[in-house]
């Protein structure tokens, strides 16, 4: 081989290395998004459930103003 040969190969070998070393730190910077949306996913679904928690304590709520509210004119109407 000449030396011309085995001076494209080297720059060849050192491109793949280049390009891979690249690669290897998307790679990186994608697992720390990933891992980064799953918190974020898991915060959100938390929050979700909370607000879920808090909506049925609501209607809980609302459900027993209206029995009260029913009973206070059930009263009203048997005092007439």
């Amino acid at each position: 081989m000449s030396f011309e040969v085995l001076e494209k190969l080297e720059a060849k070998i050192q491109t793949a290395v280049d390009t891979i070393t690249l690669l290897q730190m998307e790679v990186e910077e994608l697992k720390e998004e990933k891992q980064k949306l799953i918190e974020e996913a898991t915060q959100l679904k938390t929050s979700r459930d909370e607000l879920e928690q808090h909506v049925q304590d609501i209607q809980q709520e609302q459900t027993a103003w209206q029995e009260r509210i029913r009973n206070l004119l059930g009263k009203m109407e048997d005092m007439e």
